[in-house]
């Protein structure tokens, strides 16, 4: 069948460009439900030549010009977390001691957002995130990780709800014994966006809790 020829462009469209509806996600396809640590928004960058960086949530940030001393624990474990994470962006909460809620920690950890990356093993089964981070005092004193993971599976409106109730009245899954925790992360895989659901003032804003 031969090819339809592309119509001419009439006068009267100059100027406009067409734009199509973007594709409408299912809902109902699997989530991820983790627990929403307060603390502040982090990342570290890792070169394939091994060089390394961090951010805050704004900004790349240094030892000089820091973030709760995120970027000098990101200098200082450069090796180890270059070893751990390989090449790529990470991001995650920086959490514990002297931040936001505190948790009841004596240190500051570091709390990947994507689990799955976390414990993605490699073509052996064996190898991954995880697995390495146990070679190293920062997975062995539980420094870095992932923040912990509530449900998994389809989108089930009763299950977002029942895990918030579950974390409001058995504390926080991150620090055990810490019973102010502040909500849960919603990453719906097909769309691939996280939304949140927080314990603050029946979810409010922060500017609407404060009014």
């Amino acid at each position: 069948m031969p090819m339809q020829e592309k119509a001419p462009r009439p006068e009267s469209l100059a100027g406009f460009e067409f734009t199509p509806w973007p594709k409408t996600a299912r809902l109902f396809r699997d989530i991820v439900i983790t627990e929403k640590l307060d603390g502040t928004n982090a990342a570290i960058h890792i070169g394939e030549d091994g060089r390394i960086a961090a951010q805050s949530r704004n900004r790349l940030i240094t030892p000089e010009h820091d973030n709760y001393g995120f970027a000098r624990w990101v200098q200082d474990n450069a090796a180890d977390l270059a070893y751990i994470l390989g090449p790529g962006l990470h991001f995650g909460e920086f959490w514990g001691q002297g931040i936001a809620r505190k948790y009841g920690q004596d240190r500051k950890r570091f709390s990947l957002f994507n689990t799955e990356r976390w414990f993605k093993t490699g073509d052996d089964g064996l190898d991954s995130m995880v697995t390495r981070a146990g070679d190293t005092l920062l997975g062995i004193d539980g420094i870095i990780g992932a923040v912990p993971v509530l449900y998994s599976g389809v989108f089930d409106e009763t299950e977002i709800r029942q895990q918030l109730y579950y974390l409001q009245v058995g504390g926080s899954k991150a620090a055990p014994g810490f019973m102010n925790p502040e909500g849960i992360c919603i990453f719906h895989t097909q769309t691939r966006q996280v939304m949140k659901v927080t314990l603050d003032a029946n979810d409010a804003g922060k500017w609407e809790a404060v009014a």
